[in-house]
């Protein structure tokens, strides 16, 4: 068995908020916390005994200070970063209400293909990837 098979994944809600014009919101992440300045998809670690929304649902209000309407679980990716091995289910979020805070001194910036802010976590390349496949896109999904 290898060292990442052994290690226990951390189930991580991530919110794929798209506007109206079918585009998705990145976040990048704060200073202080692993992979500072990279963009990604909001979200965060399930607490004990929540759901995938419940999670998605409270990490949005927190992060964003967003009421996100339904969760609509999309995919899940399993990522093994050197820090750690974590289980991400990715939820589509089409409607929400309130005024987006960027709580966290992170920074949004809403996105198409190719995406246009770099670097991006590798946890959001499969998402861009998938999002390329949905919508007939052929190319680069973000600058490497």
């Amino acid at each position: 068995m290898t060292a990442a098979a052994e290690r226990t994944p951390v189930d991580v809600a991530v919110g794929v908020l798209i506007d109206a014009a079918g585009r998705f919101l990145l976040t990048s992440r704060p200073e202080g916390k692993v992979y500072a300045g990279y963009w990604e998809f909001p979200g965060g670690k399930l607490e004990a005994g929540e759901s995938v929304e419940q999670a998605l649902r409270r990490e949005l209000h927190e992060e964003l200070g967003i009421t996100i309407g339904h969760a609509h679980p999309w995919k899940i990716e399993l990522m093994d970063y050197p820090h750690a091995r974590v289980r991400l289910h990715f939820c589509k979020v089409y409607d929400w209400q309130g005024e987006f805070e960027m709580r966290e001194r992170q920074t949004m910036a809403w996105q198409a293909l190719p995406v246009e802010v770099s670097p991006v976590l590798p946890g959001t390349i499969p998402v861009l990837q998938w999002f390329a496949s949905e919508r007939g896109f052929a190319g680069a999904t973000h600058r490497a």
